[in-house]
């Protein structure tokens, strides 16, 4: 995975989280909207890590029958 994207979910593991087991991630822009300022948050958690602590697996897709929805829908 060479190129992330800001607000998309991707699935990833560390040596840092979880016992290198794998999670769900997000690419988070709280620290600023450059990518020299992104991090990933874990989801379920408010803790935010550095993109180089976790070897990010794939981007998560959500089922096509299930389209994805915000909340403001």
């Amino acid at each position: 995975m060479t190129s992330l994207v800001a607000g998309a979910f991707y699935w990833a593991t560390s040596d840092k989280y979880a016992d290198r087991r794998t999670t769900i991630v997000q690419v988070s822009t709280i620290f600023g909207e450059a990518p020299d300022y992104w991090s990933l948050a874990v989801l379920g958690s408010d803790q935010h890590y550095m993109i180089s602590d976790f070897e990010i697996i794939a981007l998560v897709e959500p089922p096509e029958e299930y389209p994805m929805r915000h909340a403001a829908e």
